[in-house]
């Protein structure tokens, strides 16, 4: 049974068997599951119900929603390769502002970043996107300077910086400027392209992994964390960019749609990401319950299971509402209010 809601934010599966709101019933509900089908269905009916298949088809069907966002945006971006190429410019550096990290680490005008981290560097903006959530942590880049290849220690400093939406925020900074040169795509085949597509998932996926393990050590803000608000904010702020920039309505649209691609890839990976959290009301939680399972040989108590739901629910609620209020703050609508009221 399938049914589209008034508003289509998100989605629920409700499987057949499901009667309480963990979803995973203990060894004495499937039982009496057990019973109430076979009198009702006969005994070949069990295999339709959800909870009476294997482990494994079990936890493949429910790790299926996060590998589809994770599909969902490896297509896009191979899509993306193979239509437009991969985008290539030199990472020279134009200027290096005096006792910034780079200065200290000996960086020069006229150097090409190769590296960083060692993954290759095939734009300035895969520098940007390295240190901005580097700070104080030491990072390695290969460099050309001149026809020799040297390896240079950089470690970033929180600074300002601002974004490709004009934005200031309170980033990690290693104070230089890239020179204005050439942009060049290189075509790529299909299996190029998917293998691109994998790769700029995975990075994606990294970088959150990243970012979360310096918040949690405090290393990092949670400034970064963003609601549908936030996103509501990009996609505006995308699209004055985009009618500033186009010559006309083609290029305009072309470039929407660009835009629109790409911000879609990472919405979606990150929605896979949070749902294979291991928290019990997202895919992750129930993941965590089938392999208690498969240890234990027997589900959780229903008790306990329903517990965790409560928990999981009241994280992923407070978790929204961070967001939603980081995305107030960068609106200033509280200051908005206060203006009114002063």
């Amino acid at each position: 049974q399938w049914r589209v809601g008034w508003l289509p934010l998100g989605g629920y599966v409700r499987f057949a068997g499901d009667d309480n709101a963990a979803s995973v019933p203990d060894t004495d509900d499937l039982e009496a599951l057990r019973q109430d089908l076979v009198r009702r269905e006969g005994e070949a009916a069990l295999g339709e119900y959800f909870h009476f298949k294997p482990l494994w088809q079990r936890a493949v069907i429910t790790a299926a929603g996060p590998v589809a966002n994770f599909l969902l945006a490896i297509v896009v971006f191979a899509g993306l390769m193979m239509a437009m190429g991969e985008p290539l410019q030199a990472a020279r550096i134009a200027r290096v502002e005096p006792n910034t990290p780079a200065a200290r680490a000996g960086l020069m005008p006229g150097d090409v970043i190769l590296k960083g981290e060692g993954r290759d560097i095939k734009t300035p903006d895969n520098v940007k996107q390295l240190i901005v959530l580097r700070s104080g942590v030491p990072t390695d880049f290969t460099i050309d300077r001149g026809g020799r290849i040297l390896d240079v220690v950089v470690t970033p400093e929180r600074g300002n910086v601002v974004d490709g939406l004009g934005r200031v925020q309170r980033l990690g900074r290693i104070g230089i400027a890239f020179a204005d040169s050439p942009v060049t795509f290189e075509r790529v085949g299909p299996v190029a392209a998917l293998a691109g597509g994998v790769a700029r998932t995975q990075e994606v996926i990294t970088t959150t992994v990243f970012y979360i393990g310096r918040m949690l050590s405090g290393r990092e803000t949670a400034d970064q964390l963003s609601g549908p608000l936030g996103m509501a904010q990009i996609s505006g702020e995308l699209t004055k960019q985009n009618v500033q920039v186009a010559p006309d309505l083609g290029a305009f649209a072309r470039n929407g749609l660009l835009t629109i691609l790409v911000l879609v890839a990472n919405i979606s990976v990150g929605i896979g990401f949070l749902n294979l959290l291991p928290i019990p009301v997202l895919d992750g939680g129930h993941l965590l319950f089938y392999a208690y399972e498969a240890l234990a040989r027997r589900p959780l108590a229903a008790k306990v299971q329903a517990a965790g739901y409560r928990v999981g629910l009241a994280l992923v609620l407070g978790l929204m509402l961070f967001a939603t209020w980081n995305d107030l703050q960068r609106l200033r609508v509280f200051n908005l209010f206060g203006g009114l009221f002063s």
